[in-house]
C-alpha cells in the first residue's frame, strides 16, 4: 500500500513539474491563475485528509477501547467462576483459558481473512460450552447467587466479543481513501506544476509531498488494526491470560 500510494504522488509530482517547466516561458500570464486554483484545492485537499485521518483514530480508538472491554468481561467471568460448584467450576475456569487463548490470537488475525474467521469460529464453539456449563451451574443451584452472577458476566463476554469484532472490521469507507490519495495527488502535482513555472527550488516540492505522503501513510496504517506499524495492542489480554497461569484465587464452593 505504501508503494502504490508513493508511486500515485511521485507520478503526480513529476507529471507536474515537468509540465510546469514546458510552460514556464508562459509565466507572466499562468502565475496568478495558477496560484488561486492551486491555495484552493491545497486548502479543500487539507480538509480531507484532515477528515480521513480523524475517521482512522476514531476508528483505532474503538479497537483500543473494545479490547480493554472484552479483557474485563472477561476476567470477570473468571473471577465468578471460580465461585460456582464444581464440576463446573473446573470445566469453565479451562474453557475460559482456552477461549482467551483464542482472543489473543484474533488480534494477530486479519480482519475478514479466512484464518480470523476459523478462529471466530473456534470462539463460538467455546462460548457454546461455557454457556453449557452455565446452565448447568444454574440447574444444580437454582437459588445461589455465584450462578446467577456467572451467567451475567459470561452474556456481558459474548456481547464485548461481538462486538470487538465489529471494530477490527469497521474500516475508513475505500472511497474516502481513495478521494484522499487523487485528490493529493492531484495537490501535489499542481503545486509542483506552480513551483516548476516560477523557477523555484525542489526542496519545497518534495518536503510538501512528503508532508502528505506521511499524513495517507498514517491514515492507512491506522486504518490496519493489525498489519502496519500502528497495530491494536493486545497487552490487556497478554495480562489477563499471564494471570490466569496463577492458581485461583478463591477456592471451591464446599456446596452449591
Amino acid at each position: 500500500m505504501a508503494l502504490i500510494v508513493l508511486a500515485v504522488l511521485g507520478a503526480a509530482t513529476v507529471a507536474g513539474y515537468a509540465t510546469g517547466h514546458y510552460l514556464r516561458e508562459h509565466e507572466a500570464r499562468l502565475r496568478e491563475p495558477f496560484g488561486v486554483i492551486q491555495a484552493a484545492l491545497l486548502g479543500v485537499v487539507g480538509l480531507i485528509l484532515a477528515f480521513g485521518l480523524t475517521l482512522a483514530v476514531g476508528r483505532y480508538e474503538d479497537r483500543r477501547a473494545a479490547t480493554v472491554t472484552e479483557a474485563n468481561a472477561i476476567g470477570t467471568t473468571y473471577l465468578r467462576a471460580q465461585l460456582i460448584a464444581e464440576p463446573a467450576r473446573t470445566r469453565s475456569l479451562g474453557l475460559l483459558r482456552e477461549y482467551t487463548d483464542r482472543a489473543l490470537q484474533v488480534s494477530r488475525e486479519i480482519p475478514n481473512s479466512s484464518g480470523m474467521r476459523r478462529t471466530t469460529a473456534a470462539e463460538g464453539v467455546l462460548q457454546r460450552r461455557l454457556w453449557r456449563v452455565a446452565g448447568q451451574a444454574i440447574a444444580s443451584a437454582p437459588l445461589a447467587s455465584a450462578p446467577r452472577l456467572y451467567v451475567d458476566s459470561l452474556n456481558a463476554t459474548i456481547d464485548s466479543q461481538s462486538a470487538r469484532l465489529s471494530a477490527l472490521t469497521n474500516r475508513v469507507p475505500g472511497a474516502v481513501l481513495a478521494l484522499e490519495v487523487f485528490g493529493a495527488a492531484a495537490a501535489v502535482g499542481l503545486l509542483a506544476l506552480h513551483i516548476s513555472i516560477l523557477g523555484r527550488g525542489v526542496v519545497p516540492m518534495l518536503a510538501a509531498t512528503a508532508l502528505v505522503l506521511l499524513l495517507l501513510l498514517v491514515t492507512f496504517d491506522l486504518d490496519r488494526p493489525t498489519r502496519g506499524i500502528i497495530t491494536v495492542p493486545s497487552t490487556p489480554l497478554a495480562s489477563l491470560r499471564a494471570s490466569m497461569a496463577l492458581p485461583p484465587a478463591a477456592e471451591a464452593p464446599n456446596h452449591p
